[in-house]
Formats: structure tokens, sequence, C-alpha cells
């Protein structure tokens, strides 16, 4: 069964609407690696369609003009991408395709189709938000920026249930960016303020 994992750009406030003023500052080589490495081995890409429209509107000419950024372009030219949504136009990029149907059923369906063993969510806020509902992320990649963006769309919306993570890994970049990577888990043993008044300061000293 294949994994999924999303990786996001994210402000210290869960701001997921990039802006390039506060998002492009602290791009750099580093930042670039952990990018690559979270396309790499990527089977496919699950998109929702504003992502999509961005990517479509910026990798096809990047890829045409043959500039740094020309062999990431065609990676993602060259993957197949899956797409959320509900309009019926051409979507003008190859190796695309449509979610057909409900987008739960379908990306579980995806998940277990033979040969996919990486399916990566990019951007795409709302698909992540209702993969996360079905317990169907299998990574939460974040790059948190050292900025509080105060404005725009964030990550975690009003509801329930709560969403218990496990910490899998963390760097720090040059930058002041941090990466972390997490994984669904269990909360531990539920608690109240008396089982931990021993843990305060200060606590069991004369």
């Amino acid at each position: 069964m294949a994994t999924i994992v999303s990786s996001l750009f994210i402000s210290l406030d869960g701001v997921v609407e990039i802006d390039p003023a506060w998002h492009f500052p602290y791009f750099d080589a580093t930042m670039g690696a952990a990018v690559g490495e979270d396309y790499e081995g990527v089977d496919v890409m699950l998109l929702g369609r504003v992502t999509y429209d961005s990517f479509a509107g910026a990798w096809p000419e990047r890829e045409a003009a043959g500039g740094e950024d020309a062999t990431f372009a065609a990676q993602l030219g060259d993957t197949r991408k899956v797409v959320a949504t509900r309009g019926t136009q051409d979507l003008g990029w190859r190796s695309v395709e449509r979610v057909e149907g409900d987008l739960v059923e379908a990306v579980t369906a995806l998940k277990e189709q033979p040969g996919i063993g990486k399916i990566l969510v990019a951007g795409s806020v709302s698909i992540v938000r209702q993969l996360l509902a079905a317990g169907l992320i299998d990574e939460l990649r974040l790059l948190v920026h050292p900025v509080a963006a105060r404005k725009g769309e964030r990550l975690f919306d009003e509801g329930e249930p709560i969403y218990p993570l496990q910490l899998l890994r963390s760097d720090v970049f040059p930058t002041g960016v941090v990466r972390l990577i997490y994984a669904p888990a269990a909360l531990p043993a539920a608690k109240d303020y008396e089982d931990v008044t021993d843990k305060v300061p200060g606590a069991g000293t004369d």
C-alpha cells in the first residue's frame, strides 16, 4: 500500500497560503534539498485545483525555457498527476487526470493500486484537511518559516476530533526555517492536572 505524504510551506501562525513576500526570502539551497527529498520517488502527485492551476500555469513554461529550474519542471511534468476538480475543461498539461467520484474513496483506491509506492500531496490544503480527517495521511511534512504571516488560509480548521501527531524528524535550517515531519499517533494515556502535580516546578521539594 502506498504512503501518502503531505508537503507544505507554513508560517509560525499556521498560514499555508503562501505569500512570496515571506516565503522566498527563506528559500535557500537547504530548503531546496528538502523539497527535492519530498519529491523523490513520487509515483503520483495529488493536487487540488488551485494548486494544480498554479503549477500548470508556471512549470511547463519553465521547462520550455530551459533555465536552471528546467530539470525539476520536467520531473513535475512527467509525474502522474491526479487533480481534484469539479470542472470539465482540459487540464492542459501532460500526465494529468481527474479524481473520479468521492475524493476519499478515490484516494483510498489509488493508495491500493499496484506499483504505487508514494503519493505526494503538494500544497492543496483542502485536500490535506479531508485526508487528515479520513486518516489517510501517513506523513505531514512542514517547512515552518520563522515569520507570523498574520493573514491567509491556515492548515488546521475548527472542528473535532483533535489530531495527535508523532514527531519523526526535525531539522533546523540556516535561515531559521524548521523542518518538521510528523506521522499520525495516539494520545498518551488520559490525564488531568491532578495526575501531573508532582511534575510542576518545585514539586517534591521542602
